[in-house]
């Protein structure tokens, strides 16, 4: 289990590296979780330790949630006063989201439905 936390900290670590060392727009976990996908592909799989210690992360995931749900308890106020904003960017990222996962889901099963 600590063979594979140390793993997962360590594509965090490049991620993050990348990152700020290249000025990218793009947070550097999420360039950590697309390394160590490449690297599971080129592996043929997570290996096993890998694979229960991630199982057991997600099992606990909504533990995560605890700080932000109590930072929205003491900022309760300002919540209140932006709740307009808050509201419309709601909204619109979740129609985006919409939006965006179906234009890829169409343009997944136009490719499998072309003949090889």
């Amino acid at each position: 289990m600590l063979s594979a936390i140390t793993q997962l900290l360590i594509f965090q670590l490049v991620g993050e590296v990348l990152a700020r060392s290249l000025d990218l727009p793009i947070p550097g976990p999420v360039i950590g979780m697309v390394l160590l996908l490449i690297s599971c592909q080129l592996r043929e799989g997570p290996g096993k330790a890998l694979k229960s210690t991630s199982q057991t992360i997600l099992q606990n995931l909504s533990l995560l949630f605890v700080p932000a749900g109590t930072g929205i308890m003491v900022h309760l106020q300002r919540v209140a006063d932006e709740w307009l904003a808050l509201l419309l960017s709601l909204l619109i990222s979740t129609v985006a989201t919409l939006v965006v996962t179906a234009l890829v889901m169409r343009a997944c099963q136009k490719l499998q439905r072309r003949p090889q």
